[in-house]
């Protein structure tokens, strides 16, 4: 399974995390199970930018984004040439580094249960 490397982030994951993740599982989904209170404001729909990763390993193991997911991304705070929306990114084979950006475009930040029934 491929490992995922988590880097430090101030408040949603300060020591960093690595994980191992099932391939075909999409990296939103995945940070969201080993507890990481990543933003997804659409419900992983591709409608926002509030999940906005910076892949800096493993990034030319990804799908290509789509245009929706470019459009999205034109929103995103601190956008670079490795970033990518989470709820589009789908895991493969290699293995990921990923960064959390310091903001989000989110205004007001929301609870989140994983996508489970409410």
């Amino acid at each position: 399974m491929p490992r995922i490397t988590l880097l430090p982030h101030a408040t949603l994951s300060p020591g960093g995390t690595v994980f191992e993740a099932r391939s075909g599982t999409f990296l939103c989904d995945a940070l969201l199970k080993q507890g990481v209170a990543l933003e997804h404001a659409c419900e992983k729909s591709c409608a926002c930018a509030t999940c906005h990763v910076v892949i800096r390993e493993g990034f030319a193991s990804l799908d290509e984004a789509s245009s929706d997911e470019e459009d999205q991304l034109d929103r995103a705070w601190g956008l670079e040439a490795h970033s990518r929306l989470a709820c589009q990114v789908v895991v493969r084979g290699a293995d990921l580094v990923v960064e959390l950006p310091r903001y989000t475009c989110n205004l007001a930040s929301e609870a989140h249960d994983g996508g489970a029934a409410r």
